[in-house]
């Protein structure tokens, strides 16, 4: 069945399968941790028990979206060893270690007081929980720092020196760690978690002011979910900028995949709006372009000059169409995220935040679309690396394992197989989660039993004993 394909590309298809999969949680558990930590303190400090109700709300959801983000994770490191064995010889010694890092000081950090998070309001106190969850979402957070540490010296690599064996040996362990382009991506990764937790909050609140405009619980979560955005979206946009113009000086073929720019231009480069990028015959066919501003957006200057692809070897060409898409749906997405941003604005000061039913229908259609945002910005930054692992020093073809075709074709069908299964009914339960109405003030039925009188399933009731019961 898989004779006729390449193994290399199996194994690279299989690792982006997986990793899409396993990148749609953390991008959602790391907002979401900081967001639990922000609605504790509100209750600890204001005691409004809407807070508190939300806290609960989102625990379970959190508890769920952290399960299957270890679970994918832990699958996807196997890779490592199976189809990518070669790389994990030569680029062990640095990649190891930053690994080792990430489960050190942060898995077993959130794993550790995530219990307590979701079992101890009542026993442990509100202090203690309350730094349990703020433990939770530190480690969140460097657990993200070590992961893309070690992403971005794939994409800068320095700090090392190559042995006899070919290995990438460490040398300056300051240098790998905090790589050139690592302040950018981190950055970057964080707002656009942030921003995808936040489109997630408010959609669902959306959803429930859609039905039930007096929810008092769904208020709070869509003025809080609205604000992040209006404060992050304009940050992630020059952050997003910033991190292009370092990706231009440590990696100029991917933005030339990113622009779609084939030839050299001297006197200045056009920023191409759409096109069809033609990798055969080396040209962008179709274009809409805006005469000289992509040299205003990367050089600062209508004249600057810009190199395109007619400069660079062929063999080290990156898949261009699919660069170049994902980048745009990833800047598309950012512009509709503004436009969302500077929406709210105007509900807020027009006093309609709550009425505004275009607003809420667009909040509820913005909802995923930070999720597709993560994955487009992922597909630009992996691909727009090819035909490297380690860019400009070692080449994918070379990293991958000595395996057949139809060896890494079968366990790609099954994990496409199991996947779809497996975290397709736990994303499923996510979403009935989230159809059960939060807190409705003292109108509503009283707190924590919404889910019971909904008629809802035990399954359900479980979830809700898990998140820690009624208020203490």
């Amino acid at each position: 069945m898989f004779e006729s394909f390449d193994a290399v590309f199996l194994a690279r298809l299989q690792f982006a399968f997986t990793v899409s999969f396993h990148f749609i949680f953390p991008s959602f558990s790391i907002g979401l941790a900081s967001y639990l930590a922000v609605l504790e303190g509100l209750w600890l400090w204001t005691g409004r028990s809407v807070y508190l109700d939300l806290f609960k709300y989102w625990l379970k959801i959190f508890a769920l979206t952290f399960g299957m983000g270890v679970v994918s994770g832990i699958v996807m490191s196997y890779q490592f060893g199976t189809n990518w064995s070669v790389f994990s010889d030569k680029a062990g010694p640095v990649i190891g270690p930053l690994m080792a890092y990430e489960v050190l000081t942060a898995f077993f950090l959130e794993a550790g007081f995530l219990g307590v998070m979701l079992f101890g309001m009542n026993r442990v106190g509100k202090s203690l929980h309350f730094v349990a969850t703020l433990a939770v979402a530190v480690g969140t957070f460097i657990s993200a720092f070590w992961i893309l540490s070690a992403n971005s010296w794939m994409q800068t690599p320095t700090g090392h020196v190559i042995s006899a064996a070919g290995q990438f040996v460490p040398e300056d362990w300051w240098a790998i760690i905090f790589n050139p382009s690592f302040p950018y991506r981190l950055v970057h990764t964080v707002f656009a978690a942030y921003l995808t937790t936040a489109l997630v909050v408010g959609g669902v609140a959306a959803w429930h002011l859609l039905r039930e405009r007096g929810n008092e619980g769904a208020r709070v979560m869509f003025s809080m979910a609205m604000g992040m955005i209006t404060v992050v979206a304009p940050l992630q946009i020059f952050a997003g900028d910033q991190h292009g113009l370092n990706t231009l000086e440590h990696q100029p073929v991917k933005v030339m995949a990113m622009e779609g720019h084939f030839k050299n231009y001297p006197d200045g480069a056009p920023l191409v709006l759409f096109g069809w990028p033609d990798q055969a015959a080396g040209e962008m066919k179709y274009s809409v372009e805006i005469p000289k501003a992509s040299s205003l957006i990367l050089k600062h200057a209508w004249d600057a000059p810009l190199e395109g692809f007619e400069s660079v070897d062929r063999k080290d060409w990156p898949p261009i169409a699919i660069v170049f898409w994902a980048f745009r749906i990833m800047v598309g997405l950012g512009m509709l995220m503004l436009a969302l941003a500077a929406f709210s604005l105007l509900a807020r000061v027009r006093k309609r935040l709550y009425d505004w039913t275009l607003l809420h229908r667009f909040a509820l259609a913005m909802g995923p679309a930070g999720f597709v945002a993560v994955i487009a910005g992922w597909v630009t930054t992996e691909v727009g690396r090819q035909p490297f692992t380690v860019y400009g020093l070692l080449r994918t073809v070379d990293s991958a394992s000595p395996l057949a075709a139809p060896a890494v074709g079968a366990s790609l069908l099954a994990f496409i197989v199991v996947y779809f299964i497996v975290f397709g009914a736990g994303v499923y339960y996510i979403l009935k989660l989230m159809s059960h109405s939060p807190h409705r003030g003292e109108e509503g039925p009283e707190r924590g039993q919404p889910v019971r009188a909904a008629g809802i399933t035990p399954a359900s009731a479980v979830a809700e004993s898990v998140a820690g019961g009624k208020e203490a």
